[in-house]
């Protein structure tokens, strides 16, 4: 699945989007990790609600920093 969503990124965003969603996060925004950008993925915050019999918020975090490779 994580495969599909990758391509779909591919094919959806910019680098200039990557660059933009990204904006205070030390990272490559190059065309080769498009599919690793933020708008790809679900709001964790519409996930956790979805779950909320499931599980306890104990934290919240903030992205400063993003290794792929």
């Amino acid at each position: 699945m994580a495969a599909v969503v990758n391509v779909r990124a591919k094919k959806r965003f910019s680098t200039q989007d990557m660059a933009d969603q990204t904006r205070g996060v030390e990272c490559r925004k190059d065309s080769g990790v498009v599919d690793e950008i933020p708008g790809a993925c679900k709001p964790i915050e519409k996930v956790i609600d979805q779950q909320r019999d499931l599980v306890e918020v104990v934290a919240r975090l903030k992205q400063v920093v993003c290794v792929k490779g």
